[in-house]
């Protein structure tokens, strides 16, 4: 049996022991039988971003969420997780490790390193324990195929603390760059370096004679602004031609001479 089934398994094994109708509204239910608290839902909500490559633990996961009380987005990979933070920032984030394109691995050390503020969930079938993976930069894990009612007491602790106010990511400073020479087809072109992602791709150069440039991420689409770096001869040159075109706009006063001071009228 893969991790799938034997997550979707389990979900159905504690809607059998708990007596709910169905899993929609397994966690909370277990969390109100478990503590003895009413059915009510928060009257502020924290906001998940739900990450997994699997169509079914995705759409499961954000329906049980849901149905607990949460506003609750999901991304498909680490890419369009990315694209999802822009849009907002979400309050905690449950991510899968192993993912095409890019995996959990990746996505949360990116996380930690621009959004320290969001509280980080792992979650993986790969590792056993409650313990977070080494390397993994999450602040707890979630083992795949356990209760998914544990995976709620995570979320639920974690609500308590986080900011519940939808936050949007701040403007960044355009990334200076220097020119990598030409491609093949004998085009200018640099290397770019993605601040969500960390992917790096070829971006050619157009003609147009501009100090802040902008493109999209060929990965996840996030928008770039980055300035080419000059070179020490190309600075020395601008700056001589810069002084010599000042020099013939505006050339400085002659020294006055005798003939000069001769031609002067008396006062």
């Amino acid at each position: 049996m893969s991790n799938i089934e034997q997550y979707l398994s389990q979900v159905y094994c504690d809607t059998l022991t708990l007596g709910v109708s169905s899993p929609l509204a397994l966690c909370h239910t277990h969390r109100c039988w478990m503590s003895g608290e009413s059915t009510t839902m928060p009257s502020q909500n924290a906001s998940l971003l739900v990450i997994d490559d699997h169509a079914a633990i995705r759409q499961l996961l954000s329906t049980l969420l849901t149905e607990s009380g949460y506003r609750v987005r999901s991304a498909e990979d680490g890419f369009s997780a990315l694209a999802e933070i822009r849009n907002e920032i979400p309050d905690i984030i449950v991510s899968d490790l192993y993912m095409p394109g890019m995996s959990g691995f990746e996505l949360l050390s990116v996380i930690r390193r621009r959004f320290p503020a969001i509280q980080v969930i792992a979650t993986s079938g790969a590792f056993s324990g409650d313990d977070v993976p080494p390397g993994v930069a999450a602040d707890a894990f979630y083992e795949k195929g356990s209760s998914p009612a544990h995976l709620l007491r995570m979320v639920e602790t974690m609500a308590q603390t986080a900011p519940l106010s939808p936050r949007r990511s701040a403007t960044i400073a355009p990334i200076w760059i220097a020119k990598n020479g030409h491609d093949p087809s004998g085009e200018e072109y640099v290397m770019v370096t993605c601040p969500e992602c960390l992917r790096a791709f070829p971006q050619v150069l157009g003609s147009e004679n501009r100090v802040i440039h902008e493109t999209g991420c060929v990965n996840c689409s996030t928008p770039i602004h980055y300035a080419i770096v000059q070179k020490e001869n190309q600075v020395s040159s601008l700056s001589k031609l810069t002084s010599e075109h000042r020099a013939r706009q505006f050339p400085p006063p002659r020294p006055a001479t005798l003939v000069d001071l001769g031609r002067q009228k008396p006062a």
